[in-house]
């Protein structure tokens, strides 16, 4: 229980130093000052209540010691009478039991030792044994390099029993461009997931050059797959390990040029270390476009054929964004893209664009098709792009 409340402690000072600036905004500080009394309170009882039966321990462990001896010395006096043994093999008998009582009388010690100890490693014990839902197969081959198309063959997925995705079939072909959009809750970020298999499909298949996903090694189809995502990860680490995250015998050379690729070289260049600059939790030092530019370089090393692109540019400025989209224009040259988006400005220039509402593609075809139509796509547009010209012609009289 100490262990517990220890975890709680530690999850409030996680919550509010790394989110100190919403306390501040909101005027919460007494608030969390007082939740954390609260749990540093449970703590400070769950470690007494510890405390205190190791307090106990030693003193009931001499108590029944010298009751012990007491009654071996009673029991000794009148075996020596009765001579069943002499006085010397019970003395000898005594300094053995004295031997060993010491260590005994630390068994208790010991015992709250391992409690603690279990408290502690069982959570991470309970996290080793899980299972991941997605396994390869027994004789799993290693996928080829990817050559024509990936296709989804009437896929479905449903989570906890919610339907999610509903008969999608869709094939994309090598190099083509290929936009996703939808209102929130479409199934947009589900179905390019299911390409890398973080969860497996439940209907139909999911086909990389006519190979089932499901019958090759993770490694090997993952291996081939690059993505940026909003959420851009990033490690505690230097500018190159961020940028070269998996292959750390790749050149400082081949870094440089990624970086430069994904318009980063200068900004990077400009920090006190260059490339070995660390840069703090999940890249905190760096702005929110900095770190695009940095995913972007990452994904631009790795190489790799198949790109998803989530939602890369959604929480930038228009700056930002500018320079990300360049960068991005030169991750995409030569890959086969899966772009998801709900800014249309950032999808019109794809291949094809793929509508989809309540897990089902509704529409597909190029901006200029889906303008020419009455659908979702249009709407979408007509929401983000008003003409406000009469608004600024009123303002003006």
């Amino acid at each position: 229980r100490g262990q517990d409340k220890l975890a709680d402690v530690q999850n409030i000072l996680h919550e509010t130093i790394t989110g100190n600036r919403i306390v501040k905004a909101f005027g919460m500080e007494l608030w969390e000052s007082l939740r954390f009394r609260g749990a540093a309170s449970k703590l400070f009882r769950a470690n007494l209540r510890s405390v205190r039966a190791a307090a106990l321990t030693s003193p009931l462990m001499d108590l029944m010691g010298a009751a012990a001896i007491a009654l071996l010395l009673l029991v000794g006096r009148d075996y020596i009478k009765a001579q069943v043994f002499t006085a010397g093999t019970f003395l000898a008998f005594i300094i053995a039991v004295f031997k060993l009582y010491d260590p005994v009388r630390k068994l208790a010690l010991f015992n709250n030792n391992f409690q603690q100890a279990l408290g502690a490693s069982s959570e991470i014990f309970r996290f080793m044994d899980e299972e991941d839902e997605v396994r390869e197969k027994p004789r799993a081959l290693a996928l080829p390099p990817f050559q024509e198309s990936v296709r989804f063959d009437h896929v479905s997925f449903a989570y906890a029993e919610r339907q999610i995705l509903r008969d999608i079939d869709l094939e994309v072909r090598r190099g083509e461009v290929l936009a996703i959009v939808g209102s929130s809750g479409a199934g947009k970020t589900t179905l390019v997931h299911l390409i890398p298999r973080f969860f497996d499909v439940t209907g139909g298949r999911i086909l990389l050059d006519g190979h089932d996903i499901r019958d090759v090694t993770l490694a090997s189809l993952r291996a081939q797959i690059g993505i940026v995502t909003q959420d851009t990860i990033l490690f505690n680490d230097t500018v190159r390990n961020n940028i070269a995250y998996g292959q750390p015998h790749v050149s400082h050379h081949a870094v440089i040029d990624a970086a430069k690729a994904a318009l980063a070289h200068d900004f990077i260049e400009r920090m006190p270390e260059g490339y070995n600059t660390v840069i703090g939790e999940r890249g905190l030092r760096l702005s929110g476009g900095e770190r695009q530019r940095i995913a972007i370089a990452r994904a631009l090393l790795k190489n790799a054929p198949i790109l998803i692109l989530d939602e890369a540019t959604s929480a930038l400025d228009t700056e930002s964004e500018a320079l990300v989209q360049s960068a991005l224009h030169n991750l995409m040259t030569g890959r086969t893209v899966f772009v998801i988006a709900h800014r249309l400005s950032t999808v019109r220039r794809a291949d094809r664009i793929v509508v989809m509402e309540n897990g089902t593609i509704t529409d597909i075809g190029t901006h200029e098709d889906l303008m020419g139509r009455l659908g979702t796509y249009r709407r979408l547009h007509d929401l983000q792009f008003v003409d406000l010209e009469p608004s600024k012609v009123s303002a003006g009289s």
